[in-house]
């Protein structure tokens, strides 16, 4: 079997172990959890979308090593075409599910590990190359989602890994046995941990000689001995629990999610083993990862902003403003705003370029430059959706009050959610309960559930602005640039 149906993706969930908690304590069935299952939902739309003729383009590909089609997101890269694809994929699923889909980080460290290790075996004469490409065929016959796990809690950030006083806050080999290694630490932030049924981990920075117990890449099963989960919250989460919740939630289908990952002396066999204590390669591993990730930034926040944007449009509709100049114009910025984000990911995949391995690497400066766009510019297009939306987006009373039938004692007899109804109703055409959806989703987008994974995301997922910025000094190549201005102005040394 090679693609599943997102039914299918479901109950594979339900035969895991994985162990997770939440607020203090185990999570037994997390699959049916309301906190959680709307993640699941968002991740499952891949699988849905894959089975759909319209959008098989899109979201399949006929795998580099078994000829067969298999999900885009188990995919190698083959060409610049497939890293375009892939960053319309993921606007398109930004456009369904208005959250994150979590199966990316996963596709981006299946394209960073298999260049990394075909060069790191060609510099020691490991085997680690063949170990991933047995893994990578695995993954893509069961139509598996993977967990890329790269970020370390870190400690101390003035500490390499191997000073810290803890050595467990950068995750690192603690064992070697002749069938082999056992590692212990965590991974933090983990976008779809829980949602996915296995786990490829990275280092997180490039490592030294010293660091060396730290430079290791390997496969687990999600649900492996010693491993397990503390779930992370996310801004108005509980919403989701209540009674009938429904409008209040803003996206009640979708979400996305994050966790801790630990893991707490748990044994990896050889064959699951990329890099091990290799430590001159760990660099390159965490620098390709990121530009793919980095690169995955211009697809899916676009895909969200979209949705952003139109909500905000309805909002302005509602509100009866939509004929107002100034509400054009900022609909005009938001637009241009999201659309130079997507221009960014195009172009990186556009000078993409075929690695040693064969499958293709984006421009790394220009991904760095997509993300740095996305540090900045959700933020800009959210503030406008506040302003467009107005404050009741952040005053309305709870969808409780809106229903209620409770009479309040005065002389016109009304009940709670009358009044309600009467004092926030917007235009005549429109009902007040589609005025409180928008607004609630868009409250939901810029401020709630959805805002992890799409304003706050995009300060900080795929490495902060900062991490960005060294990248962009380094592929930005100053000294070339010096000599075109010699050139140029005549100068002669």
């Amino acid at each position: 079997m090679t693609l599943k149906t997102g039914d299918q993706y479901i109950e594979s969930l339900r035969e895991l172990k994985t162990q997770v908690y939440m607020f203090g304590e185990k999570v037994e069935n997390w699959v049916d959890h309301p906190i959680i299952r709307p993640s699941i939902n968002s991740v499952k739309i891949t699988y849905d979308l894959a089975q759909d003729p319209e959008y098989a383009d899109l979201m399949t590909a006929k795998s580099n090593l078994t000829g067969e089609t298999v999900n885009r997101f188990a995919h190698l890269h083959q060409s610049t075409d497939d890293l375009k694809k892939k960053v319309k994929m993921q606007r398109l699923l930004g456009n369904k599910t208005a959250s994150c889909f979590q199966r990316c980080v996963g596709m981006d460290a299946f394209n960073a590990v298999y260049s990394t290790t075909f060069e790191c075996d060609k510099a020691h004469g490991t085997n680690y190359h063949e170990n991933f490409k047995k893994y990578l065929t695995y993954i893509q016959q069961n139509d598996l989602v993977v967990d890329g796990a790269m970020t370390d809690p870190k400690g101390d950030r003035g500490k390499s890994p191997a000073d810290q006083a803890d050595p467990d806050l950068f995750l690192h080999i603690v064992e070697h046995r002749p069938d082999g290694i056992v590692v212990s630490g965590s991974k933090a932030h983990q976008t779809g941990s829980i949602n996915s049924h296995e786990h490829l981990i990275m280092p997180t920075i490039a490592m030294t000689e010293a660091d060396k117990a730290y430079a290791v890449a390997f496969a687990i099963e999600s649900d492996a001995p010693g491993l397990f989960m503390i779930y992370g919250r996310q801004s108005c989460d509980t919403r989701k629990t209540e009674p009938g919740a429904d409008i209040d939630v803003g996206n009640k289908q979708f979400g996305g999610q994050e966790a801790l990952v630990v893991f707490d002396k748990v044994f990896i066999p050889n064959d699951r083993i990329f890099l091990n204590e290799e430590y001159d390669f760990s660099g390159m591993m965490v620098e390709r990862f990121a530009g793919y990730h980095r690169q995955s930034y211009g697809g899916c926040k676009v895909g969200v902003g979209d949705v952003v944007i139109g909500a905000a449009a309805l909002a302005a509709d509602y509100n009866g403003a939509a004929k107002a100049s100034h509400i054009k114009d900022k609909l005009i910025e938001m637009t241009h705003l999201n659309e130079t984000l997507f221009s960014c990911g195009i172009a990186c995949s556009s000078e993409g370029f075929k690695t040693e391995a064969g499958n293709y690497q984006i421009d790394l400066l220009l991904a760095n430059v997509c993300k740095q766009n996305v540090t900045r510019f959700p933020y800009e297009i959210v503030r406008l959706a506040e302003d467009i939306a107005g404050g009741l987006m952040v005053t309305m009373p709870a969808e409780q009050d809106f229903k209620s039938d409770l009479k309040v004692p005065t002389e016109s007899g009304l009940t709670v959610g009358e009044w309600a109804t009467k004092y926030f109703q917007g235009v005549p055409s429109v009902t007040t309960e589609n005025r409180m959806r928008v607004l609630r989703l868009l409250e939901n987008l810029c401020l709630g559930t959805a805002a992890v994974g799409y304003r706050t995301e995009s300060m900080h997922g795929a490495g902060s602005p900062q991490a960005q910025r060294i990248m962009i000094q380094r592929q930005g190549n100053i000294a070339a640039k010096k000599e075109l201005a010699k050139a140029v102005a005549g100068i002669k040394e």
